[in-house]
């Protein structure tokens, strides 16, 4: 199913259609521009939310980096998740986030202020996370979580976006409840120019919604 539009956020059913979809935000739109890395096309800010994660997904594992795919699925245990996020999630100068924001949604379910910063004042520059914050809420009885990204390269994002399901999973079982759709926010989604053959490809191979 395609990305739904509904009050400016997009809707897609599995990270696989994401995927697609946020690549083709970043073609349509984007602009030359230029980062630490290189030359980008720079798409403007995006927010969607996903409502199924998986390493299995079908559009991953067709068009997506394979060699990659398989090492994290091989990866698939809580442990795994610890060694990219832990230290920021449950670790940042001496606090657990994630605890923090467990206790505070179990005493005020209805609570908008479960939100955590990734970031450090004052830290160096090339050192500053893609991933910035996370916020946490309950809607419906089920744990919905927004992750934000100062900017991020979407040639690979579904790596990212499946690790974040995991946290997600974590929160809510901690809390007995379902998990509602990952929303994610990027303030600068871009391709490399170096990756820009390998992006049109995989746009080419997967024919746009509603296409002839």
């Amino acid at each position: 199913m395609p990305g739904r539009e509904d009050n400016d956020v997009r809707r897609f059913e599995t990270c696989g259609q994401a995927w697609i979809g946020v690549l083709r935000h970043v073609w349509a739109a984007g602009e030359a521009g230029l980062e630490d890395g290189g030359p980008i096309i720079e798409g403007p800010p995006l927010l969607f939310e996903i409502c199924s994660l998986s390493w299995e997904d079908p559009i991953l594992r067709e068009y997506g980096d394979r060699e990659r795919l398989v090492r994290r699925a091989q990866e698939r245990t809580r442990r795994a998740v610890r060694g990219r996020l832990w230290p920021r999630l449950h670790d940042l100068q001496g606090h657990d986030q994630i605890r923090w924001v467990v206790d505070l949604l179990r005493a005020r379910p209805w609570t908008t202020s479960a939100w955590i910063s990734l970031t450090i004042p004052g830290e160096p520059a090339d050192g500053l996370p893609a991933l910035t914050a996370l916020s946490f809420r309950i809607r419906g009885y089920r744990l919905i979580m927004t992750a934000m990204f100062r900017s991020q390269n979407v040639h690979r994002a579904y790596l990212a976006y499946i690790p974040l399901r995991e946290v997600q999973l974590q929160v809510a079982d901690e809390l007995g409840l379902p998990p509602g759709p990952l929303r994610v926010f990027v303030d600068v989604p871009h391709v490399h120019v170096a990756d820009a053959e390998r992006v049109a490809s995989v746009l080419v191979s997967v024919p746009e919604p509603n296409a002839a």
